[in-house]
């Protein structure tokens, strides 16, 4: 699947996104995402039309102190939106940060440390997630999203744990939905890797206090001691059908590939992987039968482009991934801004050349040079197909 953009860092209303800052850096942390929770709860405020509010007032603070007169002069916001923001009380987010602190859920806004690097990236990432578990994992800096059909035959459960425990014993954490058959055998085999270096990570299309069975429990409990259980929704937001496409493209948007393991040509795993592409993140497939129609999906995806996927291996070597995983380099000090902005934009990301001399507002002729002298430092790796990353120390 070819990936033709990818989107733009600079554009999300947050400081810098760093793993290694202590959240002890962020003192107003608290007042922070109380302002983001306050406009979450605004009725007609979704992710994108709310970081355009931000930016546009130069902060969520500096949001709620504003006349509905100053916001309408913003453009691609209507009366409806501004009305529902001069009714919001300013206590609004109190009662969910006290119930959420009473639960054991953290919430991280988009101007916290801990939120995940990769996600932010994405124009539509969620303003606020709530998470249980280990947020360090959140982090990890090489991340693998599995999906595929939740009526998996026993081959596709077998082959994707087998894989999953396989990745993760080499370093690669394990994202996927919770969901049963092809999900559920992703994260199985991330917590059968034995030294249990790399995490797994459960997106939910519910809350993380809505009803569960004892069997979904048992699975929150074995991921939240060796990852991270996220959602969007709100603690008590029980499972929706419209709740699973926004799941999706935080299945897609929080690593840098995605595996399609075992898909009809109607799965939802189709719309993960096509949200993935379209984040500018490579897409993988695992070929299968063409008799009763299971892996028709995965054959599509082939057919647009996808990589094929064999083995670990195939997914290993695709995402230059091989070896230990380290951290990526930031020693290096950039030369000049063009270095600096193709760090930034190869940081936690993987982009075509083409893509690359795009973001950077330069020819594929001028890139190149630059290119090959940021690889003789170490300081850029270069993938197959003309796709580079930034480097990492091992």
């Amino acid at each position: 699947m070819t990936n033709t953009a990818r989107p733009d860092t600079a554009a999300a209303p947050s400081p810098s996104a760093s793993s290694s800052s202590s959240i002890s850096q962020q003192p107003d942390l608290h007042e922070l995402t109380a302002a983001w929770l306050r406009l979450v709860a605004t009725p007609g405020i979704g992710p994108v039309n709310g970081r355009l509010l931000v930016s546009a007032c130069g902060g969520v603070r500096e949001l709620w102190q504003r006349t509905p007169a100053e916001l309408k002069l913003i453009e691609g916001i209507g009366d409806k939106a501004i009305a529902a923001l001069a009714c919001s009380p300013p206590d609004a987010s109190s009662e969910l940060m006290t119930q959420c602190a009473a639960l054991g859920i953290e919430i991280l806004c988009l101007e916290d440390e801990r939120y995940p690097n990769l996600l932010r990236q994405i124009d539509d990432a969620p303003l606020v997630l709530f998470a249980r578990g280990q947020l360090t994992a959140l982090q990890h800096p090489r991340m693998l999203s599995v999906v595929g059909a939740r009526k998996a035959d026993s081959e596709g459960r077998l082959l994707t744990r087998r894989w999953c425990a396989s990745l993760a014993a080499q370093g690669i954490g394990i994202i996927s939905g919770m969901a049963y058959g092809i999900d559920a055998a992703a994260h199985g085999g991330a917590l059968d890797a034995a030294d249990g270096s790399a995490p797994t990570i459960a997106i939910l299309g519910c809350g993380l206090a809505s009803p569960f069975s004892p069997v979904q429990q048992k699975q929150i409990e074995a991921i939240s001691a060796r990852g991270c259980v996220l959602s969007e929704f709100q603690p008590e937001e029980q499972a929706r059908p419209e709740h699973f496409p926004r799941r999706n493209r935080l299945i897609a948007g929080m690593a840098a590939a995605t595996l399609v393991v075992q898909a009809d040509i109607r799965s939802g795993s189709l719309i993960t992987a096509r949200l993935a592409g379209d984040y500018g993140r490579e897409v993988l497939a695992v070929p299968g039968s063409v008799l009763g129609g299971r892996h028709a999906g995965c054959h599509q995806l082939l057919r647009d482009g996808a990589i094929l996927a064999e083995s670990p291996d195939d997914i290993l070597m695709s995402m230059g991934w091989q070896g230990a995983p380290g951290v990526p380099r930031r020693d290096h000090i950039p030369a000049n801004e063009h270095e600096a902005r193709i760090m930034q934009a190869l940081d936690g990301s993987i982009m075509h050349i083409d893509a690359l001399a795009e973001h950077c507002n330069l020819t594929v002729p001028e890139l190149s040079p630059i290119l090959l002298a940021l690889e003789l430092l170490g300081v850029v790796d270069v993938l197959p197909g003309s796709r580079y990353t930034l480097g990492r120390i091992d």
